[in-house]
């Protein structure tokens, strides 16, 4: 797994460390609210209190050792800058940052960051989409791309149909890639037949999806 570097330990960047630590990578999370650091500190590898402002500390990181760093600092988009500089300077191999913008998101990109990630506004449009339609559970918008992930309700049209005779593929291009029946979860092939309350995950163009699935 990877080695991962978090500036900033606050509600954003806790729950980072804590799922990298999940997924078996080595965490170091960076901050300089000793309380902040205290809370991470049992969900991580090692942690430590620093300002990240300051070009000095930033050299005793390490930050070339890392596979990614992230910059998690959500409130001050001035520090932001200045940490995400002083990384890239510093020989960070992958910089993700935090943004609240596309203004700023523009500028931690020009001076550096390899991705950017809104995560208030990604969770906005996920629930948004969610509760816009009652046959939709879930949804995630995949990155640059019209392409979405849809769980769905069956439509009513599909009962008794297989996925071979409705042939969304084909007509639509759509991909049904999985199928809840109850609590039992299959890969569907030509021959399943589908059933009233079945739901399914299904991906393809946001346009195609909302259209086979009659989401308004």
């Amino acid at each position: 797994m990877k080695n991962v570097l978090i500036i900033g330990a606050g509600k954003f960047g806790n729950l980072i460390a804590r799922r990298m630590s999940e997924l078996g990578c080595d965490v170091m999370a960076v901050d300089k609210d000793e309380e902040k650091i205290n809370a991470v500190l049992p969900y991580v590898t090692n942690a430590i209190i620093g300002d990240s402002t300051s070009e000095e500390f930033v050299e005793t990181l390490g930050v070339s050792d890392y596979d990614v760093c992230f910059v998690s600092i959500g409130n001050d988009f001035q520090t932001s800058l200045e940490v995400t500089a002083l990384l890239k300077d510093a020989g960070a191999r992958f910089l993700v940052c935090r943004a609240s913008s596309d203004i700023q998101a523009k500028f931690l990109y020009r001076i550096g960051a390899d991705n950017v990630i809104y995560p208030e506004k990604q969770m906005a449009r996920r629930i948004a989409t969610k509760y816009a339609s009652d046959n939709i559970l879930d949804y995630i918008q995949l990155e640059n791309s019209s392409h979405a992930l849809y769980r769905l309700k069956v439509p009513a049209d599909w009962n008794g149909h297989t996925l071979k005779e409705l042939d969304i593929r084909k007509k639509h291009g759509i991909n049904v890639v999985a199928l809840w029946e109850g609590d039992d979860i299959v890969v569907p092939d030509g021959d399943t037949v589908f059933k009233k309350n079945d739901v399914v995950l299904a991906i393809g163009d946001r346009s195609q999806l909302m259209k086979v699935f009659n989401i308004r």
